[in-house]
């Protein structure tokens, strides 16, 4: 298709006419409110955004506000105690085992069947009664024996003195004879032989009868130890044989009773610890508790205290003697007692708590956990102490300061000071509380 026939068609179209012309205003126009109003939604979102940015910055402040509000103080550093005028009663406790004051042990001294026991326990026995007897058919049999071999060494003497008589005339025949001049030399040495040998027998008789004298004796002695005798007034309390029964003395003297002499008077062992021992004097008052009389205090008096040591895996204690009325016989032996002796005493003193006395700051730190360096503490004498008085106690920044103090006796709780003492009422730091880092939280 050529120029000439395109050009009737252009020339065809017509013209654009009034109202196409209002229609693209109005769509132009309502694209524009479309934009202003997409514009004022857009602005009320932001403003909404920031009205809850500010609810919620209101909130977080107002909460924060509160916690700090409400937050309770910082908690103190340490804890302390104060210095009061009081009693102090120095006391030593012990342990020991109660025993009789005087305890006796009865064994046998020869070996056989007991065939009658006489004591059983409890049994109120008075010195020379008859506790126990042991067959004595043996040592009868012995003394008999050993009696019969004395009575033939006592004719084997009058044999022997009627031959020295004999030999004695012998002699004397034979020096006559001699002196006349019938009987030799020979004749009387002979004699006097026979003469001095008789002599001999008559002597050897004689020891024989000493001996065999000795032997009835230690016979007769046996046998009266088949007889168990008490060797004391007392009461039994301890039976250890049968009627029945065989003891065997060989190596060592078997116990059959333990006879104990008054048991009024009782005796106790204490322990004493190594580090205390010091302090113990004899004549000290003593308490003694048991657990069989639960609140009763019985009374003693330290009697002695030896010097023997008593070695217990390393524990060195020694024993003190407490000798304790007992009479209502309520303390029985064999009972664990607790002892406790008053050594010293102090009224209207001023005092410190141990725990004072113990006390030792920590060492302070710098920002990198380094330990800052302090001054060194004075040096102490043989009885002084340290202890820290409070001398701020704002909560958090409390400040302590270090006192030297001369110390006194001490009932394990309180010790008493003397010189010059920090006065009553004053706050002395006992223990540091570790400080605590919180980290971050919200809640």
């Amino acid at each position: 298709m050529n120029d000439v026939d395109r050009a009737p068609s252009r020339a065809a179209s017509p013209a654009p006419s009034a109202a196409e012309g209002d229609g693209a205003q109005a769509v132009a126009d309502a694209v524009r409110e479309l934009e202003r109003e997409l514009r004022a939604q857009g602005a009320r979102r932001w403003l909404n955004r920031l009205l809850i940015l500010v609810v919620l910055a209101v909130l977080v402040g107002g909460f924060y506000g509160y916690r700090k509000y409400t937050e309770p103080p910082p908690p103190a550093r340490y804890t302390s105690k104060k210095i009061e005028k009081r009693d102090i009663v120095e006391q030593v406790q012990a342990t020991g085992a109660v025993k009789p004051l005087n305890e006796v042990e009865v064994g046998a001294q020869v070996s056989g069947r007991i065939v009658k026991v006489y004591a059983d326990y409890n049994t109120q026995v008075k010195k020379g009664d008859l506790l126990a007897e042991i067959d004595p058919s043996l040592f009868g049999a012995q003394v008999s024996q050993t009696g019969a071999q004395l009575t033939a060494a006592k004719a084997s003497v009058e044999r022997a003195k009627s031959r020295v008589e004999s030999t004695k005339t012998d002699l004397g025949r034979a020096k006559r004879l001699a002196a006349e001049g019938v009987a030799t030399q020979a004749d009387v040495d002979q004699a006097q032989g026979a003469y001095d040998v008789a002599r001999a027998d008559l002597a050897a008789a004689k020891a024989q009868i000493t001996q065999l004298g000795a032997m009835l004796h230690s016979a007769r002695t046996t046998l009266a130890y088949t007889r168990i005798y008490s060797p004391i007034d007392g009461l039994v309390i301890n039976r250890a044989v049968d009627p029945g029964q065989t003891v065997a003395s060989s190596f060592s003297s078997p116990v059959l009773f333990v006879i104990a002499q008054d048991l009024k008077k009782m005796q106790i062992l204490a322990e004493i610890d190594e580090a205390d021992v010091g302090k113990i004097r004899e004549k000290m008052d003593a308490e003694v508790v048991v657990d069989a009389f639960h609140g009763e205090k019985f009374e003693g008096v330290v009697t002695q205290i030896r010097y023997s040591p008593n070695n217990n895996q390393g524990v060195v204690t020694y024993a003190a003697v407490v000798d304790v009325d007992n009479p209502d016989l309520k303390l029985r032996p064999g009972m664990t007692a607790t002892v406790t002796i008053k050594t010293a005493e102090a009224k209207g003193v001023t005092a410190v708590p141990n725990a004072a006395l113990r006390f030792r700051p920590a060492p302070q730190k710098d920002d990198e956990g380094k330990p800052v360096p302090q001054p060194q503490p004075k040096k102490l004498e043989g009885d002084q102490g340290r202890l820290y008085a409070l001398v701020d106690e704002t909560a958090g920044a409390e400040e302590i300061e270090e006192r030297v103090v001369t110390v006194g006796i001490t009932d394990g709780v309180w010790t008493a000071v003397r010189g010059d003492p920090p006065e009553p009422g004053t706050d002395v730091v006992t223990e540091e509380k570790p400080s605590k880092k919180r980290g971050f939280r919200l809640f």
